[in-house]
């Protein structure tokens, strides 16, 4: 969300001017073209691009812009020449990006002046969102929108003063060209620098003021925050095509988890109903691709019907979540196979032979959006038998004249049908011919060109995904969903992961010794004193006898990482290390998790105030620190690490984890009581804190069969208060004192009392209701 800065008097200075100059179209008749360097025989030109390992900043590598990549170089180059820097930010897959970089970017002229006035840095915002989250703030506050392209002009030491996102490559509708904007900026900094330096000085302290929290004690964070949240959540509500906005509709998977939480909860039924239709209007509409599975980023109209048609992993591993959210609670078949159709693409498409996941799959291929996609209905009748044909055009919902035009293209593609599903109840033998249609639509498309895929690997959205993998191993016990997930954790840790040992501490050292279970094996009894069975270690900290500290690292591409390190990388890997560990008990998860939550606080925790910076203090080209905590397309990293450290303490019994997770949340009270709307998954982070979680302590082999039943029937249901735990390994100290002569046997245990340990599946899903 943006700050609502009164901004018109600070960019007086170059607003006006910028936009006046629409009127009066500059002179570009002094403008030389640049010839082609003759070292270069493939293409015109080569930057400084070609060196780097971004997907979106190779697009760019033979743009006649002499692109420097973020860093200290091109910054050096600012002050040495004293020229303004012009920052320009996007990501392989967006649509604008493109548009821009063909407009202007590959345009000689524009190119030229650029070169000549200006220091030009290219950042992927995919690898870098710090940075971009500190410019988007300022172009929000300036302008009160933002998207991407992201364009913004800032002095030599990175502080900005103007920009917007895309601009035109010629004046329209009040709108400046790129080049109108180009020279005025231009001018500014030459004829009135000090009113550009103070501006952007000025800028700079309101950043730093709004972007500053302080903790506050005066708001209580009750039940009442989460029943307020519930109401303005549903009051957004679309009670014809689900969802919670008009048009452009994204789907946000955190909305609708934590309305399906708080229904669950307080047993509100229309709250469970509104994110079930949702789940069902989403997964008929366009968005979902209906041939290849897996989601669109958003729909551009209510209906879910038309999508913007990139594929983002981040949207794909939470919606997995969701669907899966959505079985639990209802039951119906058709959300795990969604959950199954989503999972089945990534591992198909969007996976490293390594076991790393890609990043995301462009909207565009041979420059037409949505070509890889649409089908038209003359296609479809030469390419099926008549009675296959007659099914497929009625289920989907195609037509002669199509339901998609690319109304920004100039020469849009004729007739093309988004599929979605218009008229589902099909008889058995319509079924059987709707999936013959189906095998055949798609090995015809996989024949045509696929659109570019980004394939960088980011420990941030392989995070996500991890853990959407190991989840849906433990609801619907498929295998080869957790050979998935281990692949991908054994890859991060390999390519990501660069591991500090530290000298080993024993666990309880100088501690009293732990009592031990009650008589007959069956650990706490209901009401027992946590003092006679629980002991617990009194600085809260014990860390695995065999932990270990490291660092993590963000990107991965062609054999090489970067060294950027954010809290959103720790954050979303520790969350997905969590969910493996509870799918599998195996102990050297929990160990991981440790060495990640502990890592995590030493570098990005503020331990004053509370909550996690964005970024960790030593990076030198942030010119503010920021305490994210925005859900949007993603969870911020502060929600999910409360979270995360929330359910790792239980786990544990690690009262440091819990006490930064609820200072945490406390600093962020007030988002929490005027803005909800703005945090839904640090909503669910209130719901874990407010209740407290169940502990289902397995005692048994984790790798036997009858073991992982239990496992499995713990996760059939769906009981998000809860946390899944072994009795080996860095957990609490009263798992590790249950007998094992009974197992495998389940102990649930709330707070300081136990319930009588079972082994039959079906108790344990009664017990867990």
């Amino acid at each position: 969300m943006s700050p609502n800065w009164k901004v018109a008097d600070v960019f007086a200075v170059v607003a006006v001017a910028a936009l006046a100059s629409c009127r009066n179209p500059p002179d570009q008749s002094n403008i030389e073209s640049v010839p082609a360097p003759a070292s270069s025989p493939a293409f015109a030109h080569t930057n400084r691009l070609a060196g780097e390992k971004s997907p979106y900043l190779l697009q760019h590598a033979h743009n006649p812009v002499d692109w420097f990549p973020w860093g200290e170089v091109a910054f050096a180059r600012a002050r040495r020449e004293n020229k303004p820097i012009f920052l320009s930010i996007g990501y392989s897959t967006c649509h604008w990006c493109h548009v821009m970089e063909r407009e202007s970017f590959e345009n000689e002229q524009v190119a030229h002046f650029l070169n000549q006035h200006f220091v030009c840095i290219k950042l992927d915002r995919e690898e870098r969102p710090d940075v971009d989250q500190i410019y988007m703030t300022f172009i929000q506050a300036m302008s009160g929108q933002g998207g991407w392209p992201l364009n913004v002009f800032l002095t030599p030491d990175l502080k900005p003063f103007y920009g917007g996102t895309y601009f035109p490559p010629d004046s329209r509708s009040g709108h400046p060209s790129l080049m109108q904007v180009l020279q005025n900026v231009s001018q500014l900094w030459e004829t009135r620098h000090g009113d550009v330096l103070h501006s952007a000085a000025d800028l700079h302290q309101r950043l730093e003021t709004y972007s500053a929290k302080d903790p506050t004690h005066q708001l209580v964070l009750a039940p009442a925050v989460l029943h307020e949240a519930a109401r303005q959540f549903k009051d957004d509500y679309d009670p014809k095509n689900g969802g919670f906005s008009g048009a452009p509709k994204f789907p946000r998977p955190s909305e609708p988890a934590y309305l399906l939480r708080y229904g669950i909860r307080f047993k509100d039924d229309s709250s469970v109903g509104m994110v079930l239709h949702t789940c069902e209007r989403m997964a008929a509409g366009g968005m979902h691709d209906q041939i290849g599975g897996g989601f669109h980023r958003y729909s551009v109209d209510a209906q879910w019907l038309v999508p913007h048609f990139e594929k983002m992993l981040y949207d794909n591993a939470q919606l997995v979540q969701l669907y899966l959210d959505a079985f639990l609670a209802s039951g119906r078949p058709q959300f795990a196979d969604v959950a199954r159709d989503i999972i089945g693409y990534v591992l198909r498409d969007m996976t490293h032979p390594e076991g790393g996941f890609y990043s995301a799959e462009d909207a565009d291929s041979e420059g037409k959006e949505g070509k890889f996609y649409c089908w038209t209905q003359e296609e479809l009748s030469r390419l099926l038998l008549p009675d296959e044909f007659k099914v497929a055009v009625r289920y989907f919902g195609v037509t002669k004249k199509g339901n998609f035009v690319d109304h920004s293209d100039p020469n849009p593609l004729p007739d093309q049908n988004v599929l979605s599903l218009v008229e589902p109840d099909l008889s058995d033998a319509e079924k059987l011919l709707l999936e013959s249609a189906r095998r055949k639509m798609f090995e015809t498309r996989s024949k045509r060109i696929r659109p570019h895929l980004d394939d960088k690997i980011l420990s941030t959205w392989n995070g996500l995904m991890l853990g959407a993998l190991a989840r849906a191993y433990a609801v619907l016990g498929d295998d080869s969903y957790r050979a998935a997930a281990e692949k991908n954790l054994a890859f991060i840790r390999s390519k990501l992961w660069e591991t500090s040992s530290r000298i080993p501490r024993s666990e309880n050292r100088g501690r009293p010794a732990l009592a031990s279970p009650s008589p007959g094996g069956e650990g706490r009894g209901e009401g027992e004193p946590a003092s006679r069975l629980n002991s617990r270690v009194e600085d809260g900290r014990r860390p695995s006898e065999h932990g270990t500290e490291g660092t993590l690292y963000h990107r991965w591409r062609d054999g090489a990482r970067d060294s950027v390190q954010l809290l959103d990388a720790y954050a979303f890997l520790l969350s997905g290390v969590i969910e493996l560990y509870e799918a599998t008990l195996e102990p050297k998860h929990l160990e991981f998790a440790l060495a990640l939550a502990e890592t995590m606080l030493a570098k990005f925790y503020d331990r004053e105030a509370g909550g996690f910076w964005q970024a960790p203090p030593d990076s030198s080209d942030l010119i503010i620190r920021v305490k994210e905590d925005y859900d949007g397309a993603e969870p911020s990293g502060n929600s999910v690490a409360i979270l995360s450290l929330f359910k790792l303490g239980a786990i544990t019994d690690r009262k440091d984890f819990r006490e930064a997770a609820e200072k945490s949340l406390r600093l962020f009270a007030h988002r929490l009581h005027q803005l909800p709307q703005a945090v839904p998954y640090l909503l669910l982070g209130l719901d874990y804190w407010l209740e407290e979680p169940k502990r289902a302590v397995i005692v048994g082999d984790p790798t036997a069969p009858p073991t992982r039943a239990l496992i499995h029937a713990v996760h059939s249901v769906y009981q998000p208060s809860k946390v899944v735990l072994g009795n080996v390994g860095p957990v609490e100290p009263f798992a590790r004192t249950l007998p094992t002569k009974d197992a495998p046997v389940v102990f649930l245990c709330t707070g300081t009392s136990c319930q009588p340990p079972t082994s039959t599946v079906e108790t344990l899903r009664a017990m867990l209701k």
